[in-house]
This record gives structure tokens, sequence and C-alpha cells, in this order.
């Protein structure tokens, strides 16, 4: 729950992608918001989104938390920024609030 990830909007990643085509030659860019969040943070903005307290839903299974977790992962964007003018759009609440209300939407149960 504590392990921090740099989570971003696909459609934003996607138009960094065009971006990188639309350049007169090849070059490696890091896509990334710059921002880390951890599993407990999408969890909670997640669950509330849905009406519903995290802490009665989620279970940590010991046996499943992987031995060797990387605790942090963190893209720097600042040469995509610089040269593609590509930043993302949304935050990090916006794209789990999207995310959550796709999935409800999909049972009749959006707002």
């Amino acid at each position: 729950m504590e392990a921090r990830r740099d989570w971003g909007y696909a459609g934003d990643y996607v138009e960094a992608m065009w971006r990188m085509l639309q350049q007169p030659a090849p070059d490696d860019y890091v896509i990334a918001t710059g921002e880390t969040h951890s599993v407990q943070e999408l969890c909670e903005i997640a669950f509330a989104r849905a009406g519903l307290d995290w802490q009665e839903h989620v279970i940590v299974d010991p046996k499943l938390v992987r031995p060797a977790e990387v605790d942090l992962l963190l893209g720097d964007a600042n040469k995509a920024k610089r040269v593609l003018g590509w930043q993302p759009r949304g935050t990090f609440q916006q794209l789990i609030e999207m995310m959550v209300d796709a999935d409800m939407g999909r049972y009749g149960l959006g707002p």
C-alpha cells in the first residue's frame, strides 16, 4: 500500500507519442507526470468516489506482497515538456475519479 508510482492518463501519453512522431528526427523521451502517489492514495480516492470506505474493502494479503517491490517509481518528463511542448493535463485525483466513473457507468451506478 505504500509503494509509490507515477501514474498518468493514457490519452495524455498517446498525445506525447503523436508529438514524438512529428519531430524531424527520432529521439528518446520520458513520458511521466513527475508526481508519485501511493497505492493507498489510489484506494482512498477510488473508494471515496464510489461512496465507500476503502479500509472496509481492501485486504492486504502478506503472501501476495512482492518481496522485491520497488518503493518509488518517478519519471522526469522535462525533455518532453521542453522539446515536444507536452505536459499532462489532468491531476492524479481526476484520473482516478474518471476511471471509477467509467466503471460505475458501465454498471448503471454512475452519477
